[in-house]
């Protein structure tokens, strides 16, 4: 059950009759990997490391958001109100999306974001080269970048904006998890900005982007970083937020 279906303590120990912690023990006692190691599709173990300081890889990806429109969208008034409020005016008609380009440094999980209109090469290579001036400002010299293989980033507008003192390394092709870092950045910011209360209207979730970011960075606790914050493992934002 546990190699060829990935189930639980709790769902082996219900089929055989068993308490959850008897089923845990064998397993553990037979070394199987925790479920949270496995890649769901293949059963295989997930490889997880992390760099020894900042800048050494930097993971950057694109998260596709959709707009709300203006009077709320249907998560916050339900589908029927949601619709009227994006067909009712010609402004909301069309809300489409904002695109997050994101870049997070792999040894702190410092994370630099924009907000942005589209996911051409043109965007990504500007996004990039003030990302990299971002980290820079901030005494982070980036080496590596790890990214997918999208059109953009197999761009020469990309590749120009590294230049040639950082080498771009790019995901096995269906291997999301290899660049996991900033897929899970994107969760929390999904479960802790965009959705975390009911906006009314695109700006005014937008408007409260960078009050979260800089909580990310500053004040939230990192269980990853066993409870530290990523700006406390760059020394130079250490100390400087109250």
């Amino acid at each position: 059950m546990r190699v060829n279906r990935r189930w639980g303590p709790a769902r082996i120990g219900y089929l055989l009759g068993l308490h959850p912690s008897t089923v845990h023990r064998v397993l553990s006692r037979y070394r199987l990997a925790k479920l949270t190691w496995l890649d769901r599709g293949t059963g295989r173990v997930i490889r997880r490391y992390e760099h020894d300081r900042p800048g050494d890889l930097v993971h950057v990806d694109i998260k596709k958001l959709g707009r709300i429109p203006d009077g709320g969208g249907h998560r916050v008034v339900g589908r029927t109100a949601g619709w009227k409020n994006k067909t009712g005016t010609k402004a909301n008609r069309r809300p489409g999306y904002h695109y997050l380009h994101n870049a997070v440094d792999d040894h702190s999980r410092l994370a630099y974001t924009e907000i942005l209109t589209d996911e051409t090469k043109e965007m990504a290579a500007g996004f990039w080269v003030r990302a990299n001036a971002w980290f820079k400002e901030h005494g982070v010299t980036v080496q590596r970048v790890l990214t997918d293989n999208g059109n953009c980033y197999r761009s020469h507008a990309f590749a120009e904006a590294l230049g040639p003192n950082i080498k771009h390394k790019r995901t096995r092709p269906y291997r999301p998890q290899t660049n996991g870092k900033v897929e899970r950045f994107n969760r929390t910011m999904l479960e802790e900005w965009a959705y975390i209360r009911p906006y009314r209207s695109e700006a005014e979730r937008v408007a409260a982007f960078p009050d979260w970011l800089h909580a990310y960075n500053h004040h939230r606790a990192h269980t990853a970083l066993k409870g530290k914050t990523p700006a406390s493992r760059v020394i130079n934002l250490s100390g400087q937020y109250s």
